[in-house]
C-alpha cells in the first residue's frame, strides 16, 4: 500500500477534530514566518505534538486503546506488565526503593505491575509517574483509583523528574520513540535537512535546505560506519534528544534499572541503505500512514529508536548498558508462557494466548520491539534478558 493508498483509506475528521486542526495549523504557519519560511522538522514536532493545548500530547483526546489512534503492549495485554513487574521485582529485591514510569498511557502498565508487585509481596515504597499529558494523566488517575488502597495509595504524579536520584526502577515504554527528531535526506552527495514550509497555495510542504554543521557531522558520522553507502535520495531521521534525555534518566537513577522498551534497532539496520524511506511513522485512528504533516495536532507521529545511539548516550551518562533484547525474548525469559498455562479455564487459556502471540510474533510485536535495560550499582544478571544478548549488534 502506498502513503497515497493508506491516506485514503484515513476516517474522515469529525466537525471538533477539523476545527482544532485549523487553529494547529495556523499556529504552524505562524512559526514558520515566524522562522523565515523554514520550520525544522524537530521544532515541528514540539509545536504539533506538545505546544500546550495544541498539541497532540496535551490537547484533550482519546489515543491509546482501541477507541484511540494506536495500541500499546500494556493496553493489548496484561500479561505484558505482569512480565515487566518480575523483572522490576528482581531489581527492587536488591536495591529497595521506587517505581518512576515516565509516560504511562492509559495506566494499564502501571496497574499491571502494582498488582504483580503486590502478589510477589515486593511493592515499592513509591509507584511515580511523570505524564506530560493532562487527559492521559486524568485516565491514568481514573485507572488507578479502582486498584486497592494499598496500591493506589503508593502511586504519585510528578510535574518534573525528581530532585533527588531514585533507588530501583525507572519504566519507559513507548517514550523515546516520541521524541522530537530531525529529517534528512541525502541529494548528489549532499546532506540536506528536511522541514517544513508554507506553498503558493496556503498548504504545508516538505521543504530541504543544506544542512547546519552539527547534523551534517552526525550524518557523516553514521555514514562512516556503514559497510555500504547510501543511495541518493535516501532519507531517514536522527534524534538529538536522545542523549540528553539519556543523561537526565541518569542523573534520575541512584542505583537500579532503567528499562527502555520501544520499537527500534542497532544504528547499522536503522540505517542501512535498503531503508531509504527512513522509519517515520504516524497513527490515526488505527490507521498508519507516513504523512506528517496531514493532520497537525491530531495524530501521532514517531520514529524508530536508534538503541546504538541510546547505548552510548547510556555510557556517557555513567550507566551501563546490562541488557538489550527482543520483546520476545525478554518476555519469555520473565514468564509469559507460564502466565498463559495457569490460565483457569481453556477459553481464558486461549484468550491469553491469543494475546501473548501479538506480543511474540515477529511479524507482529516481538520482534520490531526492543528492550534495553541501563543499570547502575547493580550487578546480578538480569532475568529478562537470560535468553538472547543483542549487545554484539549495537
Amino acid at each position: 500500500m502506498t502513503s497515497a493508498d493508506a491516506v485514503s483509506n484515513l476516517p474522515p475528521l469529525q466537525a471538533d477534530e477539523a476545527q482544532h486542526g485549523v487553529l494547529v495549523s495556523q499556529a504552524v504557519r505562524d512559526a514558520i514566518a515566524t522562522h523565515n519560511g523554514w520550520l525544522a522538522f524537530d521544532d515541528y514536532l514540539r509545536l504539533v505534538l506538545y505546544a500546550p493545548g495544541l498539541g497532540y500530547y496535551s490537547a484533550g483526546s482519546a489515543k491509546i486503546g482501541s477507541g484511540g489512534d494506536f495500541v500499546t503492549a500494556p493496553e493489548l495485554s496484561g500479561l505484558f506488565g505482569r512480565c515487566v513487574a518480575r523483572q522490576c521485582a528482581q531489581v527492587l529485591q536488591h536495591t529497595g526503593g521506587d517505581v518512576l514510569e515516565l509516560g504511562a498511557g492509559t495506566g494499564a502498565l502501571a496497574a499491571s505491575v502494582l498488582t504483580t508487585l503486590h502478589e510477589l509481596a515486593l511493592l515499592p515504597g513509591h509507584y511515580y509517574i511523570l505524564e506530560v499529558s493532562a487527559d492521559l494523566r486524568q485516565r491514568q488517575q481514573q485507572r488507578l483509583a479502582l486498584l486497592p488502597a494499598a496500591l493506589r495509595e503508593r502511586v504519585q504524579w510528578l510535574d518534573a523528574l525528581p530532585a533527588a536520584p531514585i533507588a530501583g526502577v525507572i519504566l519507559a515504554n513507548e517514550v523515546a520513540d516520541a521524541l522530537p527528531f530531525k529529517r534528512f535526506v541525502i541529494a548528489a552527495g549532499a546532506v540536506l535537512e528536511r522541514g517544513v514550509a508554507v506553498s503558493a497555495q496556503g498548504a504545508l510542504v516538505d521543504a530541504d535546505r543544506p544542512a547546519e554543521a552539527s547534523l551534517r557531522a552526525q550524518v557523516a558520522q553514521i555514514a562512516a560506519s556503514l559497510a555500504q553507502p547510501w543511495p541518493s535520495d535516501y532519507q531517514s531521521e536522527l534524534c538529538p534528544m536522545l542523549q540528553p534525555w539519556i543523561a537526565t534518566l541518569g542523573a534520575a537513577l541512584g542505583r537500579g534499572a532503567a528499562l527502555l522498551i520501544d520499537y527500534g534497532l542497532s544504528q547499522r539496520e536503522y540505517y542501512h541503505p535498503q531503508r531509504s524511506g527512513g522509519t517515520l511513522r504516524c497513527h490515526f485512528r488505527q490507521h498508519a500512514h507516513e504523512r506528517a504533516l496531514l493532520y497537525p495536532g491530531l495524530q501521532d507521529i514517531s520514529a524508530w529508536v536508534d538503541f546504538t545511539r541510546v547505548a552510548e548516550a547510556a555510557i556517557d551518562a555513567t550507566l551501563e548498558v546490562a541488557g538489550y533484547c527482543t520483546q520476545a525474548a525478554f518476555l519469555l525469559a520473565t514468564g509469559i508462557e507460564a502466565d498463559v498455562a495457569a490460565s483457569d479455564t481453556t477459553l481464558q487459556r486461549a484468550q491469553l494466548a491469543s494475546e501473548a502471540r501479538l506480543l511474540l510474533l515477529p511479524d507482529a510485536m516481538g520482534e520490531t520491539f526492543k528492550v534495553m535495560a541501563l543499570t547502575r550499582g547493580f550487578d546480578a544478571p538480569l532475568r529478562g534478558f537470560a535468553h538472547q544478548d543483542l549487545r554484539g549488534s549495537l
